[in-house]
C-alpha cells in the first residue's frame, strides 16, 4: 500500500511540473526592467520579459543589446521604422498568447509585422486564421440552374450524348403523342437537364474552378 501512495505522489509532482515555458522567469537581473519602444513615432512601454517571451525575436534580441546596435530617440526609447498601427496587437500577443484584432485591421498587415519581428508562433495563427477565412469564403453552395428541352423519342439519344460540359441529365418526362404524321405516332419527352453554378467570391457567377494553393 505504501508503495502505491509514493508512486501517486510522484506523478502528481510531474503534473505539476508542466508549466508552459513562458512562465520560466526570465535569468536574475532582467526582470521588472521597463523597456520604450519608439515605433515610428509612437512610443510603447513593455517590460524586457515581455519582448523576451519569444526567444528568437527580434524585440528580443532588441533589449538584450547582442548584436543589434539600434538608435534611440532622445527619451532612451529604441527606435524602430515601423508602423505602430500593428504594432500593439504584436506586444500584447507577447503579453498574453493570443491574438486580439479590431474587426477593421487587416491580418496581412500584422503578418508582415510578426515576420519582420520574426515572431514564429504569431505567424502560424495569422496564416491559419487567413487561410480558414479565405476557405469559407470560397465555400459558396452552388447554384443550380434547371431547364427543360422538348424532343421527340429519337432525338432524345442523340441529345443526351451531345449535352455541353457541366449539364446533367436530371428526369425525362413522356409527355405521349401530341402529333401524328401519317401512320407514325412520334412520342414527345420533356427532358430535364440542370448544371451547378458557382458564385465566386466577387459576385461573378463562374464554372467550378480548383485554384491551387501557390
Amino acid at each position: 500500500g505504501v508503495r502505491m501512495r509514493m508512486e501517486g505522489r510522484e506523478e502528481m509532482q510531474g503534473a505539476v511540473g508542466l508549466r508552459c515555458s513562458w512562465d520560466i522567469p526570465p535569468p536574475a537581473g532582467t526582470q521588472a526592467k521597463w523597456v520604450r519602444l519608439n515605433v515610428g513615432g509612437t512610443v510603447f512601454l513593455t517590460t524586457r520579459q515581455t519582448l523576451c517571451r519569444e526567444q528568437k525575436s527580434f524585440l528580443c534580441r532588441l533589449c538584450q543589446g547582442e548584436e543589434l546596435q539600434s538608435d534611440r530617440d532622445e527619451t532612451g526609447a529604441y527606435l524602430i521604422d515601423r508602423d505602430p498601427t500593428y504594432f500593439g496587437p504584436i506586444l500584447n500577443f507577447l503579453r498574453h498568447g493570443k491574438l486580439v484584432l479590431d474587426k477593421d485591421m487587416a491580418e496581412e498587415g500584422i503578418l508582415e509585422e510578426a515576420e519582420f519581428y520574426n515572431i514564429g508562433p504569431l505567424i502560424r495563427i495569422i496564416k491559419d486564421r487567413m487561410e480558414e477565412k479565405d476557405y469559407t469564403v470560397t465555400q459558396v453552395p452552388p447554384k443550380h440552374v434547371y431547364r427543360v428541352l422538348q424532343c421527340q423519342e429519337e432525338e432524345l439519344t442523340q441529345m443526351v450524348s451531345t449535352m455541353s460540359d457541366g449539364w446533367r441529365f436530371e428526369q425525362l418526362v413522356n409527355i405521349g403523342s401530341s402529333y401524328n404524321y401519317g401512320n407514325e405516332d412520334q412520342t414527345e419527352f420533356l427532358c430535364v437537364v440542370s448544371k451547378e453554378l458557382y458564385n465566386s467570391p466577387n459576385g461573378l457567377s463562374s464554372e467550378p474552378s480548383h485554384k491551387a494553393k501557390v
